[in-house]
């Protein structure tokens, strides 16, 4: 058994913890007591610590004795506590989704010979894994990504619930949306090119450009046409779109009566309730994965990854805990067992290349019941 520690004891965070428990001493932290006290009455096998991960000589030494990192801090604290996690020389998988360049990383990582998995969820993360995997398959010249999580009741007017900060879903819909088109980058303001997609178990749900392509970007430069998108319920983007171009979403401080607030905090305060998932609140997690490409026959195949996940009523985790955590858990144990060990920063797609490590990903997850069924034609 190893000595594993959990940076962040949010719903994601100790669905990890609790995971890799089944096999391993796990220690989590957070700076907020209430999450841990939270995270330890689900698994008393949990050893909670108090951390501030920004008082850097602390993470440092509170991080020593583990055989292993798992970072779930948000994204605004990803790129620095990595950065200090490898500069204490300890393998990490991280799942901060922080928007620097990763890789800017990869060079202290090799020097401090670290293996450092990085963007480690469902997207990015198992949409990362299966594309590495058709790379060695197929000489592929499109892959399209969509994804969403989404609550079960459609509660007007948003049709939204998030495990997460609505900070970090406000981030998503704001910053500009890059993808690749006939070998381009292309960049687009999020919420763009809307369409209606229809789901097996969900119906009609609409697409949107975001910015989720990141790292393959850099990795997968030969893939002509590339993009990820997200899916929300019809008529939410209406309604984001409404309050962006209102200003809700600006940075900048105004006063009010004589107090500065800047508008996104207001919004993000306002919405936290509105969007906050309940502790046992059913939601689900849909994404489909579509890659095009020439075979070795020389013909072209087209291969489809369809998931539906949903809020599991047996352990009381949620959808996208399960379908983001359990991949990072998959990681984590994927490296444990010593079955990858590369030095250096590595987003999945670097990982599921290798077929053994695809594979792993694919049962590790079976396993836990997060199937992703897949379907391919030959044209």
């Amino acid at each position: 058994m190893n000595n594993i520690i959990v940076l962040g004891a949010g719903m994601v965070g100790s669905t990890m913890a609790i995971d890799m428990a089944k096999k391993h001493f796990v220690t989590i932290t957070d700076f907020n007591e209430k999450a841990l006290e939270k995270a330890i009455k689900k698994c008393d096998k949990l050893i909670p610590e108090v951390l501030d991960v920004t008082n850097k000589l602390l993470l440092q030494e509170t991080i020593k004795p583990f055989d292993l990192v798992i970072c779930a801090v948000p994204g605004f604290l990803g790129f620095k506590t990595l950065k200090t996690i490898i500069e204490a020389k300890k393998n990490v998988i991280d799942i901060s989704f922080f928007p620097e360049n990763a890789f800017e990383l990869d060079k202290l990582a090799k020097e401090n010979k670290v293996t450092a998995i990085v963007d480690c969820g469902v997207a990015p993360g198992m949409g990362n894994v299966i594309l590495g995997y058709y790379n060695e398959k197929l000489k592929l010249t499109d892959f399209e990504c969509l994804v969403g999580g989404l609550p079960k009741q459609k509660k007007w007017p948003f049709c939204y619930k998030a495990p997460f900060s609505p900070v970090d879903v406000i981030e998503e819909y704001t910053r500009p949306a890059r993808y690749v088109e006939n070998g381009i980058v292309v960049t687009r303001d999020a919420l763009t090119d809307c369409e209606y997609i229809e789901f097996d178990r969900v119906g009609t749900l609409e697409s949107f450009n975001s910015d989720g392509l990141r790292s393959i970007i850099q990795t997968m430069p030969h893939i002509l046409n590339m993009k990820e998108k997200t899916l929300r319920y019809p008529g939410h983007v209406e309604y984001i779109k409404v309050l962006k171009s209102s200003g809700f979403f600006n940075q900048e401080k105004i006063s009010v009566n004589n107090i500065d607030i800047s508008p996104i905090e207001f919004t993000s305060k306002i919405l936290f309730d509105e969007w906050k998932l309940g502790e046992n609140e059913e939601e689900i997690t849909v994404m489909r994965i579509t890659l095009k490409g020439e075979n070795s026959e020389g013909k072209t195949e087209k291969v489809i990854y369809n998931l539906f996940d949903e809020y599991c009523p047996d352990t009381k985790v949620s959808s996208m805990s399960r379908t983001t955590g359990y991949t990072a858990t998959a990681a984590a144990n994927l490296f444990l067992d010593g079955i990858f060990s590369e030095k250096g920063i590595f987003p999945p797609e670097l990982v599921g290349k290798h077929e053994e490590c695809y594979k792993y990903f694919m049962n590790y997850l079976k396993a836990r019941n997060v199937n992703y069924i897949k379907t391919s034609s030959i044209h």
